[in-house]
């Protein structure tokens, strides 16, 4: 398998090299003939070539089986005209990356819920309210006086039905619920288009239950009663805050694996931000890249047959579970006292055990 590793910004450099580490060693003990090649975006990027997302970089994005993308401090880049292109977006719009998967799973004596939480959000992943991905050119987001701001939210067939399939696809494989989460009281264009894809896949999926529910009462019933919700299937910045409780709720945002999937390409991304303040203090945990990665790896085994690496992904997971039900081998931000490369060697002896 040919991966393409882009630490990227902030902390992604340290967690990139963790989850690298723990990679090599399943690559060693279940024979998946990794290819593990590193390019830079993000300000190491644009510091070497004058853009934080160079075209052979994004090209080859494509033309590997698999990538794995650090954090990025896209907030703090220059305009497209001076060469600031967030990487994320590029990669997600270039490929047609529709599904984010997040999964988010209670983890005991961690999670502040006092019911168990095990649910996937399923994010479309390249419009709704993001201004940076909305047009061919320029930005959807635009001042056409200095005391007025406007946003386009763009909501199309194409990727709602893309993004429902997904989701219709791992309820079937789970407890077959979905759960459409809108607001469409309020957005009755773009949230009726969004569900109306979501109906009209339901119809192809007849032994998935789907149940629709709008997004301020989402985040009630997340908090109140977690066994409720199976798969949620949502629109993009609905889903980016509702992953992101979903995670907090389970016991931390850095405990969020997150994939991003099209036709033929998928891209391993943790679910939080780059984090500057902690970066080059070794502070930072490494889980959410680590289980992105292992997502990456059973979409891989999906697609190659090979159980390999679907094998490796699950003894990953196992040994982050462990992990993690000890607070000996827990990282700080977890009550525990394991820096950024103590917890992947904490990991590997799992591993191997």
């Amino acid at each position: 398998m040919k991966l393409l590793l882009l630490p990227g910004d902030g902390i992604g450099p340290e967690i990139a090299a963790a989850t690298e580490r723990v990679l090599r060693a399943a690559d060693d003990t279940f024979g998946l003939d990794l290819e593990i090649e590193h390019r830079d975006v993000g300000w190491a990027a644009h510091e070497a070539v004058g853009e934080t997302m160079p075209q052979d970089v994004l090209d080859r994005v494509g033309e590997v089986d698999g990538t794995i993308l650090g954090p990025v401090s896209h907030l703090d880049y220059p305009s497209r005209a001076e060469g600031g292109w967030n990487p994320s977006a590029a990669i997600r719009t270039t490929y047609r990356l529709y599904s984010n998967v997040r999964p988010a799973r209670s983890i005991p004596d961690l999670t502040v819920l006092p019911d168990a939480l095990d649910l996937v959000i399923v994010r479309e992943n390249t419009e709704g309210f993001y201004s940076d991905r909305n047009m061919v050119a320029g930005s959807g987001e635009f001042m056409p006086d200095p005391d007025l701001a406007l946003s386009v939210r763009k909501i199309s067939r194409r990727a709602c039905n893309a993004v429902a399939e997904e989701a219709f696809r791992l309820a079937a494989g789970r407890r077959g619920r979905v759960t459409a989460v809108h607001k469409a009281n309020v957005l009755r264009l773009s949230d009726g288009l969004f569900l109306d894809e979501v109906r009209a896949v339901a119809a192809r999926h007849p032994d998935v239950e789907l149940r629709e529910l709008i997004v301020d009462a989402a985040t009630s019933h997340l908090v109140r009663s977690p066994r409720e919700f199976d798969v949620v299937v949502t629109t993009n910045m609905f889903g980016d805050i509702l992953s992101d409780l979903a995670c907090a709720l389970s016991g931390s945002l850095g405990l969020g694996g997150s994939l991003n999937v099209g036709d033929g390409v998928a891209v391993a991304q943790a679910q939080h931000g780059s984090a500057p303040d902690i970066a080059g203090q070794g502070i930072a945990n490494p889980t959410s890249l680590i289980l992105s990665t292992t997502m990456l790896l059973r979409w891989w085994a999906e697609r190659s047959g090979s159980e390999r690496f679907a094998k490796a992904a699950d003894a990953v997971d196992a040994a982050v579970d462990g992990c993690l039900a000890d607070p000996a081998t827990r990282t700080r931000d977890l009550r525990g006292s394991l820096d950024t490369d103590q917890f992947p060697t904490a990991l590997l002896t799992k591993l191997e055990s």
